[in-house]
């Protein structure tokens, strides 16, 4: 779904494909299925994100609708993965949330630590904006996207007494919206304990400042091998399957399924 600087095919090892998203975008294909293509990896399929429109890169809010209602009626298909880009537009925002399992992926680096910070409030903030029915309340949550805004209102639980002030009803909404926003934190490029650390630091921050319940699903450790499996244009897993990053994309991958498992037979 970025559809600004698509890249997965090659990081897949397929030829870009001649047509992708942005062609169910502009409706040049109504059939999302048939730009699925088949990729050197058995049982994966690709959609790829490239041929872009530059004008409008980004689908507007009945496109991304349809587009999401289509991907979860693929058929034949047991999981589907958004590979979304960076920043924090509507687009981005309304795919993260409407995974079933919304992971966000920080490096151990300043810059990334922050952005991730800035993405998580925005994302959060969103959720509430699309789950808020009275005019007062979400035009409350709309001045809180605002991180100065006049009202004085610094953090989710500054937002939550307003509401509880203002509706007490949609002070319900409020906290089963953010029971529902569980994101899962992945740390990439391992280099220390401190770099291990970090996920767990994210998950309280959220904790603390949002009262969300965030997941930390694991770490992923600096391996060289990424670079060179990028050049060889194939996935790190088969270009390198006994690599330390081969090892705990499948350990977070395991994790994955096996909490999907146990939450479908828990149901």
């Amino acid at each position: 779904t970025n559809l600004e600087g698509a890249n997965l095919h090659t990081c897949v090892g397929s030829p870009a494909p001649p047509l992708g998203l942005a062609d169910y975008v502009a409706e040049r294909e109504e059939d999302l299925g048939k730009l699925a293509v088949d990729t050197p990896i058995a049982n994966l399929r690709l959609i790829a994100g490239t041929h872009a429109n530059f004008s409008e890169p980004h689908p507007g809010h009945q496109s991304r609708k349809r587009l999401i209602e289509s991907l979860r009626e693929m058929p034949e298909t047991d999981w589907v993965v958004l590979d979304l880009g960076s920043g924090i537009n509507p687009a981005m925002l309304d795919y993260f949330l409407t995974a079933d399992d919304a992971v966000v992926v920080v490096n151990a680096e300043p810059t990334s630590v922050e952005s991730t910070y800035t993405f998580l409030r925005a994302a959060f903030l969103h959720r509430l904006r699309l789950t808020m029915v009275g005019h007062g309340v979400r035009r409350l949550v709309a001045q809180a996207m605002d991180p100065r805004n006049e009202s004085g209102i610094r953090t989710p639980l500054d937002l939550l007494r307003e509401v509880e002030s203002l509706d007490p009803v949609e002070a319900i909404r409020f906290v089963e919206a953010t029971r529902s926003f569980q994101p899962r934190i992945v740390v990439n490029e391992v280099r220390t304990a401190d770099d291990v650390r970090l996920g767990f630091s994210v998950a309280s921050v959220c904790r603390r400042y949002f009262g969300v319940e965030a997941d930390c699903l694991g770490y992923i450790n600096y391996d060289d091998a990424v670079r060179q499996s990028v050049s060889a244009r194939s996935p790190v897993v088969k270009f390198a399957p006994e690599s330390d990053a081969s090892v705990y994309f499948e350990r977070i991958a395991r994790k994955l399924i096996g909490q999907k498992q146990a939450a479908a037979e828990a149901g």
